[in-house]
């Protein structure tokens, strides 16, 4: 491989993972604050 698609290859690696990063954050906060208010309900 040339060294121009080896670092194409890696941006486009680097963007997806950041893509995927930010979505398990956004997902882990979501469940967080389903389960504050799920568990203030039972208070």
């Amino acid at each position: 491989m040339a060294k121009e698609q080896i670092k194409k290859l890696l941006e486009n690696s680097k963007k997806e993972l950041g893509g995927n990063y930010d979505g398990f954050v956004k997902s882990i906060q979501d469940d967080l604050q389903t389960f504050k208010k799920k568990t203030l309900d039972k208070i």
